[in-house]
């Protein structure tokens, strides 16, 4: 798991506790009708504002938001200089045996189509296809906790005004209308929690990893084909370093140098 999102998490709901614990009596913070209504009326209106099709591997996204790791910009590029040094060296057929020790796939379908001979338009779009179908599966799966967390004040809030009603009805009893309001804003604090402890800080983590996913597939893009129409190893650094901060852009040999 990535020490930010995990020291986050924690820190967040280290406070959030705290300010509870700090009344003295956390359990009055507690009410099922509240939690049943916030919680559970989240997670089904997103059953119908979002096909079954994408709620299904929503455990396998939040997976992914925790622990995916993208591979480091910088050694990405360098090793697609280093096939364009092979292709340029040996011909571009003899990446093939290169493709069998790669173990990101869309580097392996780009470098097999350039040498399989694919025409060069082709490859392009094929990947690029690939990087769009992508952006759209990523965007559903974001789009899921935005739907919660979008949702859950609302339901929150439904859940105060339908606690103020009871409340009003029961005018009579003074002594209930202090515990009658205290119950009925439970629910806007849990629909609060909810969103903004849980549901949008994980759509804005697969947010951010689904940039990092594109940035990476079209690096990898941009270097197929310029291995694939014969660039000189030089140009491709220089092609795939301009995707990198102007502070970064050191290139390979300028690190190896400083290394020795």
């Amino acid at each position: 798991m990535d020490l930010g999102i995990f020291f986050g998490l924690l820190g967040t709901w280290v406070l959030i506790s705290w300010a509870l614990l700090g009344s003295g009596d956390v359990f009055m913070f507690f009410d099922i009708q509240s939690l049943v209504l916030v919680f559970g009326a989240s997670c089904t209106v997103v059953i119908y504002a979002i096909p079954m099709r994408y709620i299904k591997g929503v455990f396998s996204i939040i997976k992914k938001a925790l622990f995916f790791q993208s591979t480091p910009v910088d050694k990405l590029i360098n090793d697609m200089v280093g096939y364009a040094e092979i292709a340029r060296r040996d011909g571009i057929l003899s990446l093939e045996n290169s493709t069998k020790d790669i173990e990101d796939e869309f580097i392996v379908q780009g470098i097999q189509m350039a040498v399989d001979g694919t025409d060069p338009e082709l490859i392009e779009q094929i990947m690029n296809n690939e990087l769009e179908n992508l952006i759209d599966r990523h965007e559903a799966g974001k789009g899921i906790f935005a739907t919660v967390g979008k949702y859950a004040p609302a339901f929150g809030m439904i859940g105060t005004l339908v606690g103020l009603v009871i409340m009003l009805k029961n005018l009579d009893d003074p002594t209930a209308i202090g515990p009658g309001m205290a119950i009925a804003l439970l629910t806007t604090l849990y629909g609060a929690l909810v969103a903004n402890g849980l549901a949008l800080p994980l759509a804005d983590r697969l947010g951010r990893r689904s940039a990092e996913e594109v940035l990476t597939k079209t690096i990898i893009i941009k270097g197929v084909m310029a291995i694939q129409s014969g660039d000189n190893p030089r140009i491709v650094e220089q092609k795939l370093r301009t995707f990198l901060p102007p502070s970064q852009r050191i290139s390979r040999e300028n690190a190896e140098q400083k290394a020795a």
